[in-house]
């Protein structure tokens, strides 16, 4: 397989997860389970019993927390100078890949609780009817201002009109 050189090697800018706040309800829960096998663990008068509510507790961890927290780790999207790389899913895996000479345009999209939190969408218009969305990232603006910069320096350089 032959690869093109080119001028510059592909560097990895930033890699972002969406927002911390998708775990705040699963943390809550988590809070919540400790909190109630602490004031009901050990207090049954048989072992079984304890150990039933024990599992119980366990139980509910791995599904309220654990699976919301591998599902949010799962989720990446990764910004390197030539594209945009949008990796999802834990048992089956998503990647899909945005090269910055596709995108025409980039839209920042919050809605109220996202800009309480400063956070937001970042739409990637590819031509290809629906846009690319960046959920609930971190720091839209910011995203999108460096997508903006990105996309100027993958544009062919020079004159508009070589022949005129």
């Amino acid at each position: 397989m032959s690869v093109l050189p080119s001028a510059e090697p592909e560097r990895v800018l930033a890699r972002v997860h969406s927002h911390a706040r998708a775990m705040v309800l699963p943390s809550l829960f988590l809070l919540a389970v400790c909190a109630g096998l602490g004031y009901i663990g050990g207090r049954l008068p048989e072992a079984w019993q304890n150990l039933a509510v024990l599992g119980l507790a366990a139980l509910l961890v791995v599904v309220g927390w654990l699976v919301p927290l591998v599902r949010w780790l799962a989720r990446t999207v990764t910004i390197t100078s030539r594209r945009a790389v949008l990796r999802s899913g834990v048992v089956v895996r998503t990647r899909q890949e945005v090269l910055h000479s596709r995108i025409y345009e980039v839209t920042v999209r919050k809605s109220a609780m996202q800009s309480l939190v400063g956070s937001g969408d970042v739409l990637l218009g590819v031509g290809a009817g629906r846009p690319v969305v960046l959920r609930d990232i971190p720091s839209p603006d910011l995203v999108a201002d460096a997508l903006h910069e990105l996309m100027d320096a993958t544009r062919p350089t020079g004159d508009v009109n070589r022949f005129g």
